[in-house]
């Protein structure tokens, strides 16, 4: 499961302890691309390792005791309670007003005659679309050893590094970052930590946000041009953000 393109080159030698997600599987525009450089190109998959620019400070060059980093400026998000609510397999998540859902449904076609009946499994655990179809909310799932090569299945997202390490899988490589955060959300039995990624390439714009239960990746994205998410961002960045695990 992924979200990530063809635009971002391999930066370095890949690493055999790590996949990255299906490409196929990312938040994408469905309008026609716009460039040859467009970000959402389809890709085999991503092979990088990223800085996360987000998080990098300059260093002083004074021997005076260097002050402490300043906090990252808080993420503008709306009140998404209004919004339709979709209920998923172990999750839910809301959905931006105006926008179509064109999840995929299931093939029961799919299967053995000998065997009976076999769903075809999804790409997209939800997507939906704006009217036009240039902006796109979409949810993936994913086992989590299928991303990262482990003997173990991750209970957390922590299993995966600290955000930093993660955007390896999460990020491909060569994207800007705009901003990436660490999110812990409360929940009955504790709180449920979640990594936030944000990243473009100047034309296409992207937000992330994952966590992990039971072995699985739960991926929420959303998508658009840049020149929509200067007007559509906050809202879109809400949606990826809405996602809770059931």
């Amino acid at each position: 499961m992924a979200v990530l393109l063809s635009l971002f080159p391999s930066l370095h030698p890949p690493n055999s302890n790590l996949k990255t997600l299906d490409s196929k599987l990312l938040p994408q525009s469905l309008e026609p691309a716009i460039s040859k450089r467009h970000l959402i190109h389809r890709t085999a998959s991503l092979i990088s390792t990223v800085a996360i620019l987000a998080l990098q400070y300059p260093v002083p060059q004074s021997s005076a005791e260097a002050p402490p980093p300043p906090k990252p400026s808080p993420l503008g998000i709306v009140n998404t309670k209004s919004w339709f609510q979709y209920y998923g397999d172990g999750f839910t998540i809301r959905v931006p007003p105006q926008f179509q859902d064109i999840t995929e449904p299931e093939d029961y076609n799919a299967g053995s005659s000998l065997y009976g009946d076999k769903a075809k499994p999804k790409k997209f655990a939800a997507r939906f679309s704006s009217a036009d179809g240039s902006e796109a909310v979409t949810v993936v799932i994913s086992p989590t050893n299928q991303l990262k090569i482990t003997f173990l299945e991750a209970q957390d997202i922590t299993d995966f590094g600290s955000l930093k390490e993660a955007a390896k899988i999460f990020v491909p490589g060569g994207a800007n970052i705009y901003a990436a955060r660490t999110i812990k959300i409360k929940e009955e039995e504790g709180f449920r930590t979640y990594y936030y990624y944000e990243f473009g390439d100047g034309v296409q714009h992207l937000a992330l946000f994952a966590t992990v239960d039971a072995g699985k990746a739960f991926v929420s994205g959303a998508a658009a041009p840049q020149s929509k998410w200067d007007d559509d961002g906050v809202k879109l960045r809400s949606a990826a953000i809405s996602l809770t695990i059931l």
